[in-house]
């Protein structure tokens, strides 16, 4: 046996989906999902109006039930009129009930897909799907944890209502005899409809707790499944620095101001070099983890001066040497280690920075 068969199939896939990789995921109808719980909410919706109107109910059923009784032998009754009857009286009582089950079955789907997602994608003819690859199929249902799972699932639904039906019917059965005995017909029928309507209300609650445990776990595999290999990671980066409907909708200057954390990140920087107007560039130095200052941010003409802004009013040194920060601006980016044919330029920034702080404590004592 080819023990890889057993393998998983995520093997390698340690990194988190992108929003991209997400959106795309959404766009072709795959979200996190739990069809336990949609079927949940359904039974719940119809349960409840079944309880709501199971007065009327049981009147429209005893209504049917006289009238077929009395024309049993009618002879004047054709078949038409006596299918056109019953669909009369059964409407009323299938109609609430089918409005419920759909009405659940949207609410729920809108719930869970965080709005309204049209996709052709799932009905898509597929060879695929024609034809089944079986080893897989049993791979995904047999032998996998959420295949367990299901199974057990199952199995765990259907064993705890069946015992509660057993006990409920236990309870009730010798009362509900005693009833027809006594010619209660009406009392008999009572009391099994308050048995079923039992049934039901603890069906619904073991399928409440069975459901919203069933989409905890649904949400834990699709992101599971969602996971990308760090090789996925970069070609998709790639593909994204490299379509041009991208680069026209994101300039260089609107890119950078698209950056949250380039306030916070001049805040916390040692030195922010200008070209004094175009350019800006602010370096942060972390000795105990960087052989050199790191860029932290940089930005031209408007986000230049708003950078500038920014240092000014947080006391981070502004210094100005034109060449240096063109230099810099062209040649790096934001998380870069200067490179070694700066880093004597930038000595002398750091000596003239270590100046300008001695300058303002000394004004300040």
């Amino acid at each position: 046996m080819d023990l890889q068969w057993f393998a998983a199939e995520d093997e390698g896939k340690t990194e988190e989906a992108s929003e991209q990789k997400l959106s795309k995921a959404r766009k072709e109808g795959r979200v996190a999902k739990s069809q336990e719980l949609n079927g949940t909410v359904v039974f719940l919706f119809v349960v409840a109006v079944l309880i709501l109107l199971a007065p009327w109910f049981y009147k429209k059923i005893c209504e049917m039930m006289i009238f077929y009784f009395n024309n049993v032998t009618a002879q004047k009754i054709d078949d038409a009129r006596f299918y056109y009857i019953f669909l009369r009286n059964l409407l009323p009582i299938v109609l609430p009930l089918s409005l419920a089950g759909i009405l659940a079955g949207v609410i729920i789907n809108l719930v869970q897909n965080r709005g309204f997602i049209f996709t052709t994608k799932t009905i898509e003819p597929k060879f695929s799907k024609i034809v089944p690859k079986f080893g897989e199929y049993f791979k995904k249902t047999l032998f996998s944890m959420m295949g367990l799972f299901n199974i057990a699932k199952s199995l765990l639904k259907v064993a705890i209502i069946v015992a509660v039906a057993v006990l409920l019917i236990r309870l009730d059965l010798a009362k509900t005899l005693g009833f027809l005995k006594a010619g209660g017909i009406d009392l008999a029928l009572r009391s099994v409809s308050g048995m079923v309507a039992q049934l039901l209300v603890v069906s619904a609650v073991i399928l409440i707790v069975i459901g919203v445990f069933d989409y905890v776990m649904q949400r834990r595999e699709f992101k599971e499944q969602m996971k990308m290999t760090k090789q996925e990671v970069k070609e998709e980066f790639k593909e994204s620095e490299g379509d041009p409907e991208v680069k026209g909708r994101l300039g260089s200057a609107q890119k950078e101001m698209l950056s949250q954390n380039m306030p916070k990140a001049v805040r916390e920087s040692d030195v922010v070099i200008t070209n004094p107007t175009h350019y800006a560039v602010s370096l942060q130095w972390k000795q105990e983890q960087q052989d050199a200052p790191m860029i932290t941010a940089k930005g031209t003409d408007n986000t230049a001066q708003t950078m500038k802004k920014i240092a000014a009013e947080n006391n981070v040194p502004i210094i100005e040497n034109r060449p240096l920060a063109r230099g810099l601006y062209a040649d790096t980016e934001v998380g870069d280690i200067i490179p070694t044919s700066y880093l004597r330029a930038i000595a002398a920034v750091y000596a003239q920075v270590g100046f300008m702080n001695k300058e303002r404590n000394k004004k300040s004592t």
